[in-house]
């Protein structure tokens, strides 16, 4: 079967899923895998230390794929400038562009000029709108469901991808909760383009600097696995239940101020179970999906099963 739709015609991709942005564990090896398996892959330039090492990193996904792949910047709380890191993708004409976390604006109007697709995430119906204004080639819709940072509101990808598709004209992906074939389709019978993955993508073989505590813990995880942490802050955020989250939720509820849990929710502490493997010293981001992640397959593998499940799905529904 073929699967045409804006979002491959846009991003001129084989199939119509997109690779989160994922700090610090979206580099080459896995963007040129789900490029080279026919989504679009991304690497995560604000993990980086500085742009020449986003420019090492653009050219060694080059070296691994001649596919499309993105650039992903997550600008939100408080980060570093990125303008310079932006001008490095601009000049390495990477094909497409993707912002989290933050007011997109300014990332946008530094490529706006050169043919660059982009993509913004989006959290609520208004942000979309906001995005489809300043230009964007499409958005993807975070539910509440995702790990990593979602939406203020509760809001579930069911009940926000339509509600974006009906008030845009760019195309939508929708993001939170989607792991295999039925959340594809499901996403398109919502009327979306396509979807982006986070979660699914961490627990795969070519995501070489997850730690393998990590990946198993995404394994062992059933639907209560996870948890909502940084909503005291105003940036709620979807991590998997351990020590460390018991210890900040702790905080918050407390309501001891962001100065008392920034040392538990840095990148450091962070990078200390999704690289080093101690959990009960640091956190990993992980959405609810996890519950329906049973393995570690190579991208190739995973991708072909998606398409191969959603397929089925195709043919039961016309039959």
């Amino acid at each position: 079967m073929k699967w045409k739709t804006r979002v491959t015609e846009i991003f001129n991709i084989k199939y119509p899923i997109v690779q989160g942005g994922l700090a610090h564990l979206a580099y080459a090896e896995l963007a040129a895998a789900v490029s080279n398996a026919g989504g679009l892959g991304q690497v995560t330039a604000m993990s980086l230390a500085t742009p020449d090492e986003l420019r090492n990193e653009i050219e060694k996904v080059r070296t691994l794929t001649n596919n499309p792949f993105g650039v992903n910047f997550a600008i939100g709380g408080g980060r570093r400038p990125y303008e310079e890191m932006v001008k490095v993708a601009v000049e390495e004409k990477v094909p497409a562009i993707s912002v989290t976390g933050g007011n997109p604006q300014g990332v946008l109007d530094l490529v706006k000029g050169h043919d660059i697709k982009t993509l913004v995430l989006v959290a609520a119906r208004r942000q979309a709108e906001k995005a489809e204004e300043l230009g964007a080639d499409a958005v993807m819709v975070v539910g509440q469901e995702g790990g990593g940072h979602i939406g203020r509101a509760d809001t579930s990808t069911m009940v926000l991808t339509p509600q974006v598709v009906d008030h845009v004209k760019i195309p939508v992906l929708a993001s939170g909760g989607i792991v295999d074939g039925r959340g594809l389709m499901a996403a398109l019978s919502l009327g979306a383009d396509g979807i982006e993955m986070g979660t699914r993508f961490i627990a795969t073989e070519e995501c070489v600097h997850a730690h393998s505590s990590y990946k198993q813990a995404i394994l062992e995880a059933d639907e209560h696995a996870t948890t909502v942490i940084k909503r005291s802050i105003g940036a709620p955020a979807r991590a998997l239940k351990n020590e460390w989250t018991e210890e900040i939720l702790t905080i918050e509820k407390n309501q001891q101020g962001y100065e008392s849990i920034k040392n538990h929710i840095s990148g450091e502490a962070n990078k200390r179970f999704i690289h080093q493997g101690n959990e009960n010293k640091g956190f990993g981001w992980a959405g609810q999906g996890a519950a329906s992640i049973n393995d570690v397959p190579p991208v190739a593998v995973l991708m072909e099963r998606i398409i191969e499940e959603a397929e089925l799905i195709r043919k039961n529904w016309s039959s």
